[in-house]
């Protein structure tokens, strides 16, 4: 017995040792090399082996060796051919998956990374592309300067904060209530303990210091051109303040009466408060020559030929606020509605009364539990979620763990069939639901499902809701001749629509259903692009000096968190949710920055790895 505890203690011990090793795994930085990142996968799989079989025992080793020789820079092409031919051995007689397994993960780099293999071994060293940068500000799709900001919070210099922020995203408080913080996904503070809490520390930057108090940095001179922006979503709107700051005009083209798109008409009260949008939006129009056109449809108050002769430059930030529709019998019957199409009504003021109603929704995306706890907040007797697979909640884990302490109950592996309607109202009385079992994981590892052999059961519901998905009227620009396809319109890295003089486009309509933030990235390209195809190249200052970076003894420290209303008193009501920092927590959180643009990651870039 005495042996036997020993035994479990020692693995135990073991735990403890892989848990941080994941972390190690979770924080390598964007832009490692990948023959590195392969030489470390390959090590787990030879820790793992037995030792039993030579094709696994010795030959990952030699795999190893191979791989360390291509990575130095001393191999040459023979070398390569050596270890494809004997990863095949490996991966067709070792015994186990261990062997299997490590020689295949070998094998895919070769076609994953060809490009990098013959770079290590003709030239030495990684291709140009690849250089390890600043994991936080990288992985912001609008490259912020996420350190920076924190460094300003931590001095408690909040409108600063909120400048650093404002030099690459106009939305500092928009982003700061709904962002879902990609930033944090490679934090190397994960290392020591667990990612900073970035959003949270923009919330707190943000809450004491109104985007709409903050100073913009000062205009260009004027330049006498005229740009049009479509749209007054976040990637219109942040284009529209780029280029007002250039010095150029523009002319926003709204079809609501306000601005902010689906930031105020998909995103509801309870998680944005449209007051704090208005701050955002605000700063933006404050920020030079703006002028804004609400209730402007393009096609019904004016044509979009006009548009273009009447400027110099156009940019389409459409986003994507229609909802889609199953393809499917009575998905046109009343109270069917698609999930945006739900949001924008309660937004507009329009909420349909679900008092009593039971209420069935089809997916599991952010704008689905959206609705879902929406539905839960305009007094519905109950709200279930189904989905086929459980790949398909694709939302926050935030966001789902709310909608569960509000109440919504979620269902998964059922496939969605049909619909049922009363013949005299055309009203939904219920769906019907194939039970599903899991199958075979595709080839991006995604689960696959196929029907059970349970029968078909009846859900009965008074109002269903489509979460599947999001499009863009793009109709009628696509009769003025902007190219369509599959109801997005193409455009480039640049955001250059394709074979259009001095057409932009970006965020939804190019992407597709995206993130606030990525709109707001896309704006903030497209706007430097016009800039340079009306023959300018601008530089917008304004943007604090950093505060000095200083060591961080790394102690262990716990995550602050944001606390939130409990859900028995804010599933009654659209109130905010979330709950502030305490100066405390913020300036402990902001203190746990390691301060990767300088210590890090992007000091090996020599500069502050943007």
């Amino acid at each position: 017995m005495r042996k036997l505890a020993k035994k479990g203690n020692m693995n135990e011990r073991i735990d403890v040792v892989l848990r941080k090793f994941h972390s190690r795994m979770t924080s390598y930085p964007p832009g490692m090399c990948p023959l590195a990142l392969y030489r470390s996968l390959l090590h787990i799989s030879m820790n793992q082996s037995c030792g039993k079989c030579i094709p696994c025992r010795d030959g990952l080793g030699e795999i190893d060796y191979y791989l360390k020789q291509i990575r130095n820079g001393d191999a040459t092409e023979e070398t390569l051919k050596i270890m494809e031919e004997k990863c095949r051995m490996i991966a067709q007689t070792a015994d186990c998956a261990v062997g299997v397994v490590g020689a295949n993960l070998i094998l895919d780099s070769l076609v994953e990374f060809a490009d990098e293999y013959e770079s290590h071994i003709k030239y030495g060293r990684c291709s140009e592309n690849v250089i390890q940068t600043t994991p936080c500000i990288t992985l912001c799709p609008a490259h912020v300067d996420v350190p920076g900001y924190i460094a300003m919070i931590k001095e408690e210099r909040y409108a600063e904060a909120v400048q650093v922020i404002r030099d690459r995203n106009p939305f500092p408080t928009a982003c700061a209530f709904v962002c879902e913080h990609p930033c944090e996904r490679k934090c190397r503070r994960t290392l020591v303990d667990d990612p900073i809490n970035i959003r949270g520390l923009k919330k707190y930057a943000v809450d004491n210091a109104n985007a709409d108090s903050v100073d913009n940095p000062a205009a260009n001179v004027k330049t006498g051109k005229k740009i049009a922006v479509i749209g007054a979503g976040p990637s219109g709107m942040t284009a529209a303040y780029y280029l007002a700051l250039m010095g150029h005009a523009v002319d926003v083209y709204e079809e609501h009466d306000k601005a902010g798109g689906m930031l105020r008409y998909g995103i509801p009260e309870y998680r944005l408060p449209k007051d704090r949008l208005d701050q955002d939006i605000t700063a933006i129009i404050n920020a030079g020559d703006i002028t804004m056109h609400y209730n402007t449809k393009i096609g019904r108050d004016i044509t979009f030929k006009d548009i273009r002769e009447n400027h110099d430059a156009t940019f389409l930030g459409l986003g994507a606020q229609l909802g889609n529709r199953m393809p499917m019998e009575n998905a046109e019957a009343k109270n069917v509605i698609p999930a945006a199409d739900f949001l924008q009504l309660v937004a507009n003021g329009d909420a349909p009364d679900l008092t009593g109603k039971k209420v069935a929704l089809i997916g599991g995306g952010n704008v689905a539990m959206d609705a879902a706890r929406t539905a839960v907040r305009l007094n519905a007797e109950s709200v279930h979620v189904f989905t086929r697979k459980r790949d398909d909640y694709t939302a926050l884990e935030e966001e789902i763990a709310g909608a569960m302490q509000e109440g919504v109950r979620f269902r998964t592996l059922l496939s969605f069939l049909h619909i049922e309607t009363d013949k005299e109202t055309n009203e939904v009385t219920s769906v019907w639901l194939q039970p599903e079992i899991v199958a075979e994981y595709d080839e991006y590892g995604m689960m696959t499902t196929e029907d059970s052999s349970n029968y078909p059961y009846r859900f009965k519901c008074d109002y269903l809701i489509f979460g599947v998905g999001q499009r863009s009227d793009v109709a009628e620009y696509e009769k003025e001749g902007v190219p369509v396809n599959r109801g997005r319109i193409p455009a480039d890295e640049t955001c250059t629509v394709s074979d259009m003089d001095g057409v932009f486009s970006g965020g939804d309509c190019v992407t597709g259903p995206s993130t606030a933030i990525n709109a707001i990235a896309a704006g903030q390209v497209a706007a430097f692009n016009i800039d340079e195809y009306l023959g300018y190249h601008h530089k917008i200052g304004g943007k604090p000096e950093i505060p000095p970076a200083y060591p961080n003894p790394c102690v262990p420290t716990g995550r602050a968190e944001l606390e939130q209303r409990d859900p028995f008193d804010r599933k009654d009501d659209f109130e905010h949710v979330e709950l502030s920092m305490t100066n405390e927590e913020a300036m402990r959180e902001a203190g746990r920055c390691l301060r990767c643009d300088h210590y890090g990651c992007g000091a090996m870039k020599g500069g502050r790895g943007e």
